[in-house]
C-alpha cells in the first residue's frame, strides 16, 4: 500500500468534505424542494441549495460551523494506517488556517481554544478491524454541533419499549424527541438511531448510522428498513418543515444501527444531523487501487 498516496488522499478528503455535502443528501434536498407545498419552506430549501452552489463556486465552507470531526477507519491484516491521526490533524489545522473552518474546538471545562480545531480526542477516530479485508476504508464526517442540542438517550426495559405493540414505546420516544428539538437541529435533518449495547455503544451506533451510510440507501435488515421508513414518514407528518418554519419535509432520512444488549435493558440513542451532510469516503485497496465511497 502506498502510504504517501494515502496521506495525500486522506488530507484532500478532509478539505473536500467541508466545502460540499454528499450527493445523496443534496439529491434528497432537491426532491424535498420539488414536492414542497409550503412557500416559506420552499424559500428555505432554495436558499440551502443556492448556498451549496456558492460554496462550490467560491471554494468556501458550506457552513460557518466546523462541526465535530469523526473518522471511521476499517482495515484488515497488515494494512493498519497508523499515521491517520497525524494526517487528519494536519488537514484540520490547514483547513482552519485557510479559512475553511472556524476555530471552534475547545477544552470542555476551561473553554481554552487552541485555534486549529484539534485537541484531546479530536479528531475522533473509530477503528474497526476486519480479518482478511484487503483494503482500508476511510470515512470522515464533520457533524454540526447545533444539532446536538436536540439529541436524546434513554435506557428502555423490554416492557417500556413495548415489543408486543410493535415497539410503540420506542416510536413515541423518537417522535417526542423530534417535537422537543423543534428547529434547533437545522432541519431538514437526518436522524441516526442506535439501539443496543449499553449507553456508550448506542450513542456510537447512532452517530455512525447517520454519518457513514448514504441517506438514500435501504437497510438490509427488513425490520430496521421498515422502522426507518415508518419513522421518517411519521416525523414528516408533524409538518415542522425546513428550518422549523412549517412544511412537508423536516426529516430527510432515518438510519438505525443495532448491537446485542443485555436482557434487562434496551438502550436507545437519537442523534440529529443537520442538512449540511459534510462527509467524504475513500477505499484504498492493498494493490494500490483507490475508490471513492462518498
Amino acid at each position: 500500500m502506498n502510504e504517501q498516496l494515502m496521506r495525500k488522499e486522506i488530507h484532500d478528503a478532509c478539505i473536500r468534505a467541508v466545502t460540499e455535502i454528499s450527493e445523496d443528501a443534496k439529491a434528497l434536498l432537491q426532491e424535498a424542494l420539488q414536492r414542497e407545498s409550503n412557500e416559506t419552506a420552499k424559500s428555505m430549501l432554495s436558499s440551502m441549495l443556492e448556498n451549496l452552489n456558492l460554496a462550490k463556486e467560491q471554494d468556501k465552507a458550506v457552513c460557518q460551523s466546523p462541526g465535530y470531526p469523526t473518522a471511521w477507519i476499517s482495515y484488515g491484516d497488515g494494512n493498519f494506517p497508523g499515521f491517520a491521526q497525524e494526517v487528519i490533524s494536519s488537514a484540520l489545522d490547514e483547513a482552519t488556517k485557510k479559512g475553511y473552518l472556524r476555530p471552534s474546538i475547545v477544552d470542555p471545562l476551561t473553554r481554552f481554544n487552541p485555534g486549529n480545531n484539534t485537541g484531546i480526542g479530536v479528531p475522533n477516530i473509530e477503528y474497526q478491524y476486519h480479518p482478511g479485508q484487503d483494503y482500508v476504508d476511510f470515512i470522515i464526517s464533520f457533524k454540526g454541533c447545533g444539532a446536538e442540542l436536540g439529541n436524546a438517550m434513554k435506557i428502555f426495559t423490554t416492557a417500556s419499549i413495548k415489543l408486543d405493540q410493535d415497539f410503540e414505546g420506542f416510536k413515541r420516544f423518537v417522535l417526542e424527541t423530534v417535537i422537543n428539538a423543534g428547529g434547533k437541529p437545522c432541519p431538514p435533518f437526518g436522524i441516526g438511531i442506535g439501539i443496543g449495547g449499553q449507553m456508550d455503544v448506542a450513542s456510537k451506533l447512532s452517530r455512525e448510522a447517520i454519518s457513514t451510510r448514504s441517506w438514500d440507501d435501504c437497510n438490509p435488515d427488513p425490520l430496521l428498513a421498515r422502522l426507518e421508513d415508518e419513522l421518517r414518514e411519521n416525523i414528516n407528518s408533524l409538518k415542522l418543515g425546513a428550518a422549523g418554519t412549517g412544511g412537508d419535509t423536516v426529516c430527510l432520512a432515518v438510519k438505525i444501527g443495532t448491537a446485542a444488549t443485555h436482557t434487562a435493558i434496551a438502550p436507545v440513542a437519537i442523534n440529529f444531523h443537520c442538512w449540511v451532510a459534510r462527509r467524504a469516503g475513500i477505499r484504498f485497496y492493498d494493490n494500490g487501487e483507490i475508490e471513492k465511497l462518498l
